[in-house]
């Protein structure tokens, strides 16, 4: 269950993270409020899902989760560059969450 927990609290870090990118700075009401609400609620879930977690691996997880899924949503939607060394960085994300939740 706990794993759902973080899993959850990473969507809202991405809907929060590509909702900051609509705030323009905070200068739109609707973004912003989509922002602060996602980001609370993230911190909220993962607080809950550190009770049962590792704090190290879970933290680990959430950012790596939240940050593939911004970068995903970012090159498929924003249309951020996808170059080689980008991808291959992502990779190591994923490895390193990988080598994390089999050392757990």
């Amino acid at each position: 269950m706990a794993w759902l927990v973080l899993f959850a609290a990473s969507l809202l870090e991405i809907v929060g993270a590509i909702a900051l990118k609509h705030a323009e700075g905070f200068t739109r009401p609707l973004p912003t409020l989509v922002t602060i609400t996602a980001m609370a609620g993230s911190v909220g879930l993962l607080g809950l899902a550190v009770k049962t977690l590792p704090l190290g691996t879970a933290y680990a997880v959430w950012t790596a989760v939240g940050t593939l899924g911004t970068v995903i949503i970012g090159i498929a939607v924003v249309g951020e560059p996808a170059g080689a060394v980008r991808l291959a960085s992502i990779a190591l994300i994923v490895a390193g969450v990988v080598g994390l939740k089999l050392a757990h």
